[in-house]
């Protein structure tokens, strides 16, 4: 769809490239800017927006969003540095903070082993994970990955990485339907779930 100024146009064009946003969203959205057109609006918007693309990094340690090299989870020192979470993302882990049942570390995985869209072990944060569970302050695990066969494969594979080693590993319950996506849970669901968590058994798969 082209306008009368191509500025708008390519406004257009570039504001619906943004996931889930499309182009009558994207044409108020430009619309908005133009009817607000003062410099304090538009960097409001524009400058967050360049910090948050030049700036953003991950944590070391978990591989979390983070300002700085280490997150402000990892920084935190009034939760149990005893758990670690595994996630698949980043937006997993604001789903569980969102419910105020967890007070522990995390780890973000980046993913979950799926060969069919050639996603293996290596192209994931496992490695790390495990040179994490040797530290000897840790002492439980928590699986909490999306229950679809990908995830259970992803997870059955952790555990195997980590026999031997003293930690507890655990799953969340079964709160969180099989083939579910943990970021859509409810927050008192995957809540629920966080606290009745149950030992892992490689036996599931």
């Amino acid at each position: 769809m082209s306008y009368a100024s191509k500025l708008l146009t390519d406004a257009v064009e570039g504001l619906s490239r943004l996931p889930g946003i499309g182009k009558k969203t994207a044409l108020r959205l430009a619309l908005y800017l133009i009817r607000n057109e003062s410099d304090e609006v538009v960097d409001r918007i524009i400058d967050p927006l360049r910090d948050l693309v030049t700036g953003i990094r991950f944590c070391q340690t978990c591989n979390n969003l983070s300002d700085d090299v280490t997150c402000s989870i990892c920084k935190d020192r009034t939760g149990s540095s005893e758990l670690i979470c595994v996630v698949e993302s980043v937006r997993d882990v604001m789903a569980i903070e969102e419910t105020g049942q967890y007070r522990g570390l995390y780890h973000v995985l980046g993913g979950v082993i799926s060969p069919l869209d050639g996603i293996s072990a290596s192209d994931l944060n496992i490695d790390k994970l495990v040179e994490r569970a040797s530290d000897s302050g840790i002492k439980e695990i928590i699986m909490a990955i999306s229950p679809t066969i990908e995830g259970e494969t992803t997870i059955y594979y952790i555990s195997r990485k980590l026999t031997g080693s003293d930690v507890t590993i655990t799953q969340l319950a079964r709160g969180i339907a099989f083939g579910g996506e943990l970021e859509y849970a409810d927050e008192m669901t995957l809540g629920r779930s966080i606290i009745t968590r149950i030992p892992y058994r490689s036996t599931t798969l």
